[in-house]
């Protein structure tokens, strides 16, 4: 899962022109599922929006208090394009992200854990799969990107796919440099 959290004096989202979900001091939370996602996952997430310290302390010490410690509310959005690539021309690659019932089942799962873990009155939600207008009065501006599978699984598979790319270059360079020492017998060459 991937989410980016925003820090907002106040949020809401409509549909069709009708405010659907809308929140005051909170985080507004843009959630994607990927494909391999799990039940782990899901609650890693939700435990990472709720303890995540993006507030300052009493003493104005900044990066201190989570929403839950602020008391603040939470509104969630359903967004696949945040697990979008962009590696190849100009028109984005969905396949990152999970499909229609598997991540709308997923997606639901992470907001009920959300609700489950803080106060279920203190959390909205947007309307999954729908065209979403979302108002933001950003606090700050903070804005967090957070990840269940850190990047040092995807850095590790990518130094694997070097590595085995430079052993394939290796092996290349040995046949070159072992057709460079062939000597033809000297009976062939009378």
């Amino acid at each position: 899962m991937k989410a980016v959290l925003q820090r907002v004096a106040s949020a809401s989202v409509s549909v069709d022109a009708q405010i659907v979900s809308s929140i005051g001091k909170g985080v507004l939370v843009f959630a994607a599922v990927a494909p391999d996602d799990t039940q782990k996952e899901v609650e890693s997430m939700a435990s990472k929006v709720l303890k995540m310290k993006m507030w300052p302390d009493e003493t104005g010490a900044t990066w201190k208090r989570s929403v839950q410690d602020i008391k603040g509310d939470v509104l969630c959005v359903s967004q696949f394009t945040l697990l979008a690539s962009t590696k190849r021309g100009s028109k984005p690659d969905f396949h990152g992200a999970a499909g229609g019932d598997q991540a709308r089942e997923m997606y639901d799962q992470f907001v009920t854990k959300v609700e489950e873990l803080y106060e279920k009155d203190k959390v909205k939600n947007g309307v999954f799969a729908a065209m979403m207008q979302v108002n933001i009065q950003n606090d700050g501006p903070v804005t967090l990107e957070i990840q269940t599978k850190p990047a040092t699984e995807e850095q590790g598979a990518k130094a694997k796919a070097k590595a085995e790319k430079t052993s394939k270059w290796e092996k290349n360079e040995e046949m070159e440099e072992s057709k460079s020492k062939f000597e033809m017998p000297a009976e062939l060459l009378e």
